[in-house]
């Protein structure tokens, strides 16, 4: 499935099968995009060289599809390649069948598969684009009190990461009173508004968050970079690390093939900060 190593279901023994839907089903893993989510799985790419640690993907799509390749595939074989155990994640998406928790809790849930699966060695990480790294910086924020997660097989297991990577995403300019496009109209569906509405992660970090490399382009479209300002000074006020990069031209979703463009070079960046910070 998408050339994983492994496949696991997230929340059950369920098989694996019509667990999702592509787009199109003759793609190649890396131009993989997830359009249905029946239930959610967890791919595992094996590295040649282990280095001891794991990172969790999280793709974008918006929260109505999942770009499982540019964003989760791709990202998993580069990551896989400098020695981590890489895991993309097919989530649910907020709808009227999963409800408006369905993707944190599938993140949140994964995080404690790895850890209790013994990959994540010396340290789990989460690497998130787009809509996935609005998810990615959710696990760094607090869960909402008054929602209540489903029960885990893994409950004694952490869900914080110890290293993040968040490029290009919408962390609360979707938020009702937070948006930067004047008279900005509800997102459908529902649920996916309530959610951008009740997960703001700059303004729910928790105590003591991890490590943050921040990733943006300054002329994104879709994305205002107001997102990346936003989730820096969070990072700031709560005492903790955080690299900033923002290059001034750059397409929304430039993912790891955007070719003869200043923002192709943000892979190395990051490995040469994963190495300062220790995680590498």
């Amino acid at each position: 499935m998408l050339s994983a190593d492994t496949v696991w279901p997230l929340w059950d023994d369920a098989p694996i099968e019509g667990a999702f839907a592509l787009a199109d089903p003759a793609a190649t893993p890396e131009a993989a995009v997830v359009t249905t989510v029946a239930r959610p799985v967890l791919l595992g790419y094996a590295p040649t060289r282990p280095n001891g640690r794991a990172m969790l993907v999280l793709g974008g799509g918006g929260y109505t599809q999942l770009m499982a390749g540019r964003e989760g595939v791709q990202v998993a074989q580069w990551l896989s390649g400098l020695g981590y155990h890489a895991f993309v994640l097919i989530h649910r998406f907020p709808n009227a069948e999963h409800g408006v928790a369905a993707p944190l809790d599938d993140a949140t849930e994964a995080m404690r598969v790895i850890r209790a699966s013994g990959r994540a060695g010396s340290g789990l990480g989460v690497v998130g684009l787009s809509s996935g790294g609005h998810l990615a910086a959710c696990l760094a924020a607090e869960y909402p009190a008054e929602w209540t997660p489903p029960a885990s097989r893994h409950a004694g297991q952490a869900t914080r990461p110890d290293v993040l990577v968040v490029g290009y995403a919408p962390i609360s300019t979707n938020a009702r009173g937070r948006t930067i496009v004047a008279d900005k109209p509800s997102l459908p569906p529902i649920e996916k508004q309530a959610m951008y509405d009740r997960l703001q992660p700059d303004a729910q970090l928790i105590a003591g968050p991890p490590p943050t490399f921040i990733i943006y382009a300054g002329n994104d479209a879709v994305v205002p970079v107001e997102n990346a300002r936003r989730l820096h000074a969070a990072f700031g006020a709560a005492g903790a690390s955080a690299e900033l990069h923002v290059f001034t031209d750059a397409p929304h979703g430039f993912a790891l093939d955007t070719p003869d463009l200043p923002v192709s070079l943000w892979p190395r960046l990051c490995e040469a900060w994963l190495r300062q910070v220790g995680f590498l």
